[in-house]
């Protein structure tokens, strides 16, 4: 496993942007797909965007496609989460996590096949 730590966000009005960022530790961090879900205050955890273990690979939740942006930085160990155009639902707990699984669209997009979980950071937007 590797230990993860979110940083970036913040409380922003909707239509500006956001960079989440995932450090991780361990030197296999190259070896993980890795994941961004988020939780909302009396919902279920859901997914946000997956990028495969070398970063050629992304997968978006439909309602982030064409704002969100997943990318990684294997020789930083980390990876990122651009966010344009907010709204106000996009208001949650962002949570990033790695997993050693098959980049399948099924398969990223369940939080149970991931191994690791950050402890989470807030993200606010106002109208």
């Amino acid at each position: 496993q590797v230990q993860l730590v979110e940083s970036g966000g913040g409380v922003v009005q909707a239509g500006d942007s956001l960079r989440l960022s995932c450090a991780a530790s361990g030197r296999t961090f190259s070896t993980y797909a890795m994941g961004w879900f988020r939780q909302a205050p009396g919902k279920e955890r859901e997914f946000v965007a997956a990028v495969s273990a070398t970063g050629l690979l992304t997968n978006y939740a439909d309602s982030v496609k064409g704002r969100f942006t997943i990318s990684r930085d294997n020789a930083k160990n980390t990876v990122y989460l651009q966010m344009n155009s907010l709204k106000p639902e996009d208001t949650a707990v962002y949570y990033c996590a790695a997993g050693r699984l098959g980049f399948r669209g099924v398969v990223v997009t369940t939080p149970l096949n991931y191994d690791s979980w950050g402890q989470g950071t807030q993200v606010t937007v106002s109208s």
